[in-house]
């Protein structure tokens, strides 16, 4: 079990680490490619395409060849697109890399974390979730620095680094024991599963704070190069709150174990709403930093405690784990699309302000509308007790 959960962790890392490359290298690519705040987006946002368009047949791979092919698969992708990025020097080159590693983002993630979680008992799902976010957070502590140091070296070097890295971490896969597959459920089944109110509600709650996250990920670094900071104190703004981010998601995974996922998850977006408010009003980069990390501590109430919700959720209604990484894929990827082109878009067309104001309603809805569900359950316990006497 910890020799499967060490290679899944450095999967993830590795993924997330090329990920969050991008951000310190945002404002050279607009300068050197004259690219307007929309095309940047779509740029930042192109991995999360990728993700978003192989999530459900990355869970369909799981679940039909197995984890460890789909593992292979996404590893495979990676160390290619890595190198068509290491060398490209047009704007529609780079954005395929990037979609084509979210390609194998989605498989890495579909296979790693359900061959993990498959080998794991339940009461332990959100400590192992958050232990394996907390790798993909070291991965967004590297990435920002990965970028940096392109800014200063080149991207031919640094990203043929990560290429070589993702064909060592397939051959540790091929060597590692995996289960066969499940049998593979009617698509009319696992439709009905994947479409309860349960699971979309538990969707959504992976959904929001990635759309608030892609926000961050174009608007941030964008506003903090306009506000005086540069490459390097971007990647420091970014390297901070992911260090934020990974102190915080093994506990609380832990934590949802003990306590359940909703109250972590009503804390995080009580606490999103304020900083959602502040982050366009900044007017200098020190402040700007400071709510950035605010911001990302406020969203990690959600991912460990989210995913694990949804794992559970997708486990009550029947669906392979396969199925249930295939939807944190999709609800991820949907957020990091919205958040970073559309997010990117509003605010080339109005302000900065448009985009976060919309994720702060948002927030206060779904806030608004748990806390109206825990009432009614308590009412129905309370209820249900009377009539028990």
């Amino acid at each position: 079990m910890r020799r499967l959960f060490l290679l899944v962790a450095a999967v993830v890392l590795v993924d997330t680490m090329f990920y969050a490359a991008i951000t310190p290298l945002l404002p050279a690519y607009r300068e050197a490619l004259d690219l307007t705040k929309s095309a940047a987006g779509v740029l930042s946002a192109s991995y999360a395409a990728g993700t978003l368009a192989a999530s459900l047949p990355g869970g369909w791979l799981t679940a039909r060849v197995g984890v460890k092919p789909t593992l292979l698969a996404g590893l495979t992708l990676l160390a290619l697109s890595s190198l068509a990025f290491a060398f490209a020097d047009d704007y529609g080159v780079l954005v395929t890399a990037r979609f084509v590693q979210g390609i194998g983002g989605a498989f890495s993630w579909a296979g790693g974390l359900a061959w993990l979680l498959k080998a794991a008992p339940s009461t332990q799902r959100g400590k192992l979730i958050g232990s394996a976010l907390a790798a993909a957070i070291a991965g967004s502590l590297l990435g920002p620095v990965l970028g940096g140091l392109a800014t200063v070296v080149g991207s031919g070097p640094v990203f043929s680094a990560v290429a070589g890295i993702g064909a060592l971490l397939a051959t540790w896969a091929a060597v590692t024991p995996s289960s066969r597959p499940p049998d593979l459920p009617s698509w009319g089944t696992l439709a009905r599963a994947a479409t309860g109110p349960a699971v979309l509600v538990a969707v959504w709650l992976v959904m929001l704070p990635a759309l608030f996250s892609g926000t961050i990920a174009v608007l941030a670094p964008l506003r903090l190069n306009e506000l005086g900071a540069t490459g390097l104190a971007i990647g420091a703004v970014f390297l901070l709150a992911a260090a934020v981010d990974a102190a915080l998601a093994r506990v609380l995974g832990a934590m949802s174990d003990r306590h359940g996922r909703m109250a972590l998850i009503r804390v995080g977006l009580g606490a999103a709403i304020p900083f959602a408010l502040l982050l366009p009003l900044a007017g200098v980069a020190a402040l700007e930093g400071l709510l950035v990390i605010g911001a990302v501590a406020a969203l990690a109430a959600f991912w460990a405690p989210g995913i694990a919700q949804l794992s559970d959720t997708a486990e009550h209604a029947g669906l392979d784990q396969g199925f249930a990484m295939a939807l944190t894929n999709l609800a991820w990827a949907g957020g990091q699309v919205g958040g970073g082109a559309l997010g990117g878009r509003l605010a080339d067309i109005t302000t900065d302000a448009v985009p976060y104001l919309i994720l702060a309603a948002l927030c206060a809805a779904t806030l608004a509308l748990l806390l109206r569900t825990a009432r009614e359950d308590e009412t129905r316990e309370i209820g249900g007790r009377r009539r028990d006497r």
